[in-house]
């Protein structure tokens, strides 16, 4: 049987850093005559006239998608990597647990049908076709908030909701001590819990969509099925600190420890790992030229953005969110690859470097970024000023493989309008921990010894966590560490057209008006030899700075 994959080459690490290695139009210096640049601003874009100079880092063009997605995956569950085929291991008496990634990714949603849908569609067919009927599906939640009966529908599929719905399609509850089991521990004393359900199981099936590097691999299991008890060894400012670089998991010490209570989890269970990669056609159709260098628009593209930017203009704040949260991307599954953890994630990763990775020469002064209307922790509800925070110094900030692309102490430039907003049924402790906590202080140390063991055990938001649709109490302290390495590294940070600046200064950053206030708050002390880099996104894209 011929690999379905043909047409779309497996490239070997040389050759995929020499493919990488010529994606220098996707570099560009803008000129006198270059024309404004689109920058995200929440649920807006803004038209900015960046200085001469600015070095601006464009994503790379969508791979093309798997001519026929069912096949390699059914080619996948065949030819897994250092495993039996998923047939071999089944028979009528096991038990069998399958988890699945929830809808923190992609970003949009992908249209339907999700990539989860199709794999699951083809392993319940399989697990039925030998007589396996003791199968549950739980959503890999951790301290995410539960998924909505309509969420987990779209995402899953109609076929699998149908029938494994409620009962034995749920929430991962990592607040139910029933349904909780330790392994053991690592080399390190590190405790690791997880769900019982799948510890109990005779085979797991994780079913993965990796979007950027840091996803996937044994974080799918040891973090997604894990509750506090495990996170708090790796969820914490210290082993954040240490994080070099959250896209390259070979120099992340966040990855390292997840690594070591995954690796416990792998030898005490039968773990079978699906991973799919996808590429980043964020836009189509009506919005293609959102993904074009600015330059490059015609006449038709130009007033497509005045069409558009008229419309958003002209919404309320929810309306527009409404909106914008409606909205699915048309990306197309680039891979698929299944059997033992660490040799399916590697596969994985080669793929998504190979759809992100754009080579940068050297760091500049001052990094300019737009924070867009979603990240992973507001699918459908606020983009509040914590989670502003984490998508700014937490993701975006770190966009980048061997060094960052501002140089140390240098200034990082945000755009969003940073209001005063929070969803009080997504994210109640959220509000606390704001209007509280980094009223008192905003390091990272000290916010961890004073609040997060008190917000973890609080019962108000463990009952929201576990009956309605909350993020875990102790979420918001979480969403600031993942800021802990930008802010090690930067000067300053200053928010460019933020409408509240008493919410950038509980931050810790600058406020400006505008995108041109900013860059000269930016470079005043340094003038006009001051470098600027834009990193032009969505979609996303990863640099590799040398």
């Amino acid at each position: 049987m011929a690999a379905p994959e043909a047409k779309l080459r497996e490239l070997k690490r040389a050759e995929l850093l020499h493919e990488i290695g010529a994606r220098s139009d996707l570099v560009v210096t803008l000129t006198r005559r270059s024309k404004p640049r689109l920058i995200a601003y929440g649920d807006e874009f803004l038209e900015e006239k960046l200085p001469p100079g600015t070095r601006v880092v464009y994503p790379p063009p969508p791979m093309d998608g798997l001519p026929d997605p069912e096949v390699a995956i059914r080619y996948a569950l065949l030819h897994p990597e250092n495993a039996d085929p998923l047939f071999a291991q089944l028979n009528p008496n096991m038990r069998v647990t399958i988890a699945v990634d929830d809808i923190s990714l992609p970003l949009p949603p992908m249209q339907r049908p999700d990539a989860r849908e199709r794999v699951l569609n083809i392993v319940l067919q399989t697990l039925a076709d030998y007589g396996v009927d003791d199968v549950h599906i739980i959503i890999a939640t951790s301290l995410h908030r539960r998924m909505t009966a309509a969420e987990i529908r779209r995402a899953v599929g109609e076929r699998a909701f149908a029938q494994f719905w409620p009962d034995r399609l749920y929430n991962f509850d990592g607040e139910n001590p029933g349904d909780l089991a330790m392994l053991g521990k690592t080399e390190h004393g590190e405790e690791v819990w997880l769900s019982k359900r799948a510890a109990d199981s005779d085979l797991v099936i994780y079913v993965n969509l990796t979007l950027v590097p840091m996803d996937g691999g044994h974080k799918s299991v040891a973090v997604g099925l894990a509750p506090y008890q495990s996170l708090r060894y790796h969820h914490n400012p210290a082993t954040l600190r240490g994080c070099h670089s959250y896209m390259d998991p070979n120099r992340s010490a966040l990855h390292s420890t997840v690594d070591r209570l995954g690796k416990v989890v792998s030898r005490e269970l039968n773990i079978f790992t699906v991973e799919t990669s996808i590429n980043n056609r964020m836009y189509s159709g009506f919005f293609d030229f959102l993904q074009k260098n600015e330059d490059e628009f015609n006449e038709w593209d130009r007033m497509r953005l005045r069409a558009f930017n008229w419309t958003l203009a002209n919404m309320s704040n929810r309306t527009r969110r409404e909106l914008l949260h409606h909205y699915s991307a048309p990306y197309e599954l680039t891979g698929v690859w299944a059997g033992e953890t660490e040799a399916v994630h590697r596969k994985t990763l080669d793929r998504v470097f190979q759809q992100y990775a754009v080579p940068v020469s050297g760091q500049s002064d001052v990094l300019l970024v737009g924070v867009p209307y979603v990240c992973p922790y507001n699918v459908n509800s606020v983009m509040n000023p914590v989670l502003v925070q984490c998508t700014g110094l937490g993701y975006l900030f770190n966009m980048y493989r061997y060094k960052p692309l501002v140089r140390p102490g240098g200034t990082m430039i945000i755009c969003h309008p940073l209001r005063n907003e929070f969803h009080p049924e997504h994210h109640p402790s959220y509000i606390e921990f704001f209007h509280r906590c980094l009223a008192e202080t905003t390091d990272s140390e000290e916010l961890s010894k004073r609040f997060e063991a008190e917000f973890a055990a609080n019962p108000t938001y463990i009952h929201m966590y576990r009956y309605g649709h909350a993020y875990h109490g102790v979420h918001p302290f979480y969403m600031w560490y993942w800021g802990e390495p930008g802010r090690k590294h930067l000067g300053r940070v200053i928010a460019a057209g933020c409408e509240d600046p008493q919410v950038a200064a509980r931050l810790g950053w600058e406020a400006a008006d505008t995108v041109e206030e900013a860059i000269a708050m930016a470079t005043g002390d340094i003038g006009r030899s001051a470098t600027i880099t834009y990193l032009h996104l969505p979609p996303l894209v990863v640099a590799d700075v040398q």
